[in-house]
């Protein structure tokens, strides 16, 4: 499985922190979600905040989606 890659964040006045993906809205934090993500971000490195933006956003791979077909339960017919 590949490193997420293309996430930026913007915080804004209001405590809110916007994530974008590859320059597309990809999710907006609020609250303690938020002021955790920012205290996160100021102490990981690029490879950890990319990863921690793709897991908040939902915007990751499991690894098994070449796979599902493979699945008994996931026949067409």
């Amino acid at each position: 499985m590949g490193t997420p890659t293309g996430f930026t964040y913007r915080a804004h006045i209001d405590g809110s922190v916007a994530i974008t993906h590859q320059g597309k809205a990809a999710g907006i934090l609020r609250g303690s979600k938020a002021s955790k993500f920012l205290a996160e971000a100021s102490s990981t490195d690029s490879t950890g905040l990319q990863q921690t933006m793709a897991r908040l956003t939902g915007n990751y791979k499991h690894g098994n989606e070449k796979c599902a077909s493979e699945h008994s339960g996931n026949e067409a017919g």
